[in-house]
């Protein structure tokens, strides 16, 4: 088995702070962009696709900074690979940006980065922030 590689992406928002940590910490807010459903029942997220469904586990939270999330295959595998949301605020102009941090298969980055621009392109749109 290949070992994934690290790859970050970041997206400019016309959004609160506050505002874009609720879509990615939340079921609800998760359900509105990244999956057709999302349940949680404690650190667990049950993310719910049309012909899918994956299970990842809350591994770190700071509130309206970061969200880490470890799907559960990885877990048992003993992977450390995650996904992760980061909300950066500049102290100067206040340009509020989100950095996503994933692991992907060399030979799968450019369709890892291609399905989060189209996500993040959904989020956008949801919070009205094009």
């Amino acid at each position: 088995m290949s070992k994934k590689k690290s790859f970050s992406l970041e997206y400019d928002f016309h959004a609160s702070r506050n505002m874009l940590f609720q879509y990615l910490s939340t079921p609800s807010g998760l359900g509105e962009w990244f999956a057709d459903n999302v349940n949680s029942r404690g650190e667990y997220f049950n993310f719910i696709w049309e012909d899918a469904e994956e299970t990842a586990k809350l591994i770190q939270k700071k509130n309206n900074e970061r969200v880490r999330f470890q799907w559960e295959n990885d877990e048992e595998e003993g992977n450390e690979y995650y996904f992760e949301f980061k909300i950066q605020v500049d102290d100067i102009t206040n340009d509020v940006s989100l950095i996503i941090t994933d692991f992907s298969d060399e030979d799968e980055l450019d369709e890892s980065k291609m399905l989060w621009d189209n996500l993040i392109s959904s989020l956008k749109q949801v919070l009205g922030s094009s």
